[in-house]
């Protein structure tokens, strides 16, 4: 058994059944992130967007035994992201006292319109940068530690490969070697675990 996450469709089957932790656990650490920044990125405090960002998940709990999945499983995400543009307008709609009133999930779920179109496609940029993370965290026991730093330094950290070269005490080849070794693994395990990289419709 391999830890990576399965596919949205294969995923999405499994959270429907409530009782699979496994399977939730695996949609959150994806998705929960993803939300999260995106409400952040629309203007709401950290603590409104914690709440929700709490209760969209709620919705799709709610919502998921509804949810039919189409031929072409990239229409989750839409899913998912209107959910979350109707709970970001709801939430930035607030009530005289300031507070948060939270739409009921029929409401949250209703169809989408250009705007939900925009917030999916920015949806799964995020849920794309979160996935690279998860993915790194996954691969990062399977190299040495001077790989990966090497890795990290060059790719994600953009120093140049000579400036790490030289600092690492290793020649410009090996740092490019490691760096490709590394990205290999990652787009490896991100082409296994996951239909984030199949086009935007």
């Amino acid at each position: 058994m391999n830890n990576w996450p399965e596919t949205n469709a294969s995923l999405i089957r499994r959270i429907k059944e409530s009782a699979d932790e496994v399977a939730w656990s695996q949609f959150l650490a994806i998705y929960r992130p993803v939300v999260l920044r995106l409400a952040i990125s629309r203007g709401l405090q950290h603590a409104d967007a914690e709440d929700l960002t709490q209760h969209v998940f709620s919705s799709v709990a709610s919502a998921i035994e509804k949810y039919k999945p189409q031929r072409d499983e990239r229409q989750f995400r839409y899913w998912l992201g209107r959910i979350c543009r109707n709970a970001i307008v709801n939430a930035i709609t607030r009530n005289p006292a300031g507070r948060i009133e939270f739409w009921d999930n029929d409401r949250l779920c209703e169809e989408p319109d250009q705007a939900a179109s925009d917030l999916s496609a920015e949806l799964l940029r995020l849920a794309r940068v979160e996935a690279i993370r998860w993915a790194a965290g996954e691969v990062k026991p399977e190299f040495t530690a001077d790989t990966w730093q090497m890795f990290w330094a060059s790719s994600i950290e953009g120093q140049a490969v000579n400036d790490v070269a030289s600092r690492m005490n290793k020649s410009r080849g090996a740092v490019y070697i490691a760096r490709c070794r590394v990205i290999q693994r990652i787009k490896e395990v991100l082409v296994q675990s996951s239909d984030l990289w199949s086009e935007v419709e």
